[in-house]
């Protein structure tokens, strides 16, 4: 097993006012040429708007966005017609793919929201753009993951990549073994909540893990936790 730890208080940030970002990796004006990317996996954006704000009409191509809200609500926009709200609970994604325009805000004018935000390099390029998004169960990810993101259609959102996101809350004492889908692949755990040990390194809210040459992983809760697990194919197709 190879390890690759980035503690919270390492990453990249801004605070625009209207905007408080923490990235896992580079992004915008945050660059760290060890920190580009992990596989496919461009960017992880942890991401806190105040009431009433967002972002405006931007484009995207060629990638993979997934939105988790983890706090409050979040309002999206797109070139594709698509219009809603959503929050803690729900999982986004959009196929970028030849083009897409989209916006996001704040859906309440007194609450902050707070979201991550995670762009994965596609596996075909310039496919028709796509949205979706589904609200998740909590029950179903107490001490068990929860597939969220999958290239399994009907298993969670399916995406355009050899990838899968798995949300757990495992509760103190607790271990889950993750078992790795694809021989290759690497395995980015984020801790939203919580802290967690994995393979004798102890993580807290807010740091992450790339584990790479691994068939299974066990995350052991030292507190009541919650993490997302991304596996993800570790050669990058920008």
């Amino acid at each position: 097993m190879q390890k690759i730890i980035h503690l919270a208080d390492s990453r990249g940030h801004a605070d625009h006012g209207w905007l408080n970002t923490h990235h896992t990796f580079s992004f915008a004006s945050y660059y760290d040429p060890e920190r580009v990317h992990f596989g496919v996996l461009r960017v992880l954006n942890d991401d806190i708007v105040s009431a009433g704000m967002g972002f405006g009409a931007h484009p995207h191509d060629n990638m993979e966005i997934v939105s988790i809200p983890l706090e409050g609500a979040l309002e999206h926009h797109d070139s594709m017609g698509n219009s809603g709200v959503i929050q803690s609970g729900d999982v986004q994604i959009m196929s970028a793919g030849t083009g897409i325009q989209h916006s996001e805000f704040n859906h309440s004018k007194s609450e902050r929201v707070a979201f991550l935000q995670i762009w994965v390099f596609p596996a075909k390029r310039n496919i028709t753009p796509r949205y979706d998004q589904r609200t998740f169960p909590a029950n179903e990810r107490k001490n068990a993951f929860q597939a969220v993101v999958s290239p399994i259609k009907d298993t969670g959102l399916w995406i355009n990549q050899n990838a899968w996101f798995f949300l757990a809350d495992p509760t103190a004492g607790n271990t889950l073994t993750y078992d790795v889908k694809e021989k290759g692949n690497g395995v980015y755990i984020f801790v939203i909540a919580g802290s967690v040990e994995i393979d004798g390194t102890a993580l807290h809210a807010r740091d992450g893990m790339g584990i790479t040459d691994a068939t299974e992983i066990n995350i052991s809760a030292t507190a009541d936790a919650r993490i997302l697990v991304m596996e993800v194919p570790m050669i990058p197709e920008a």
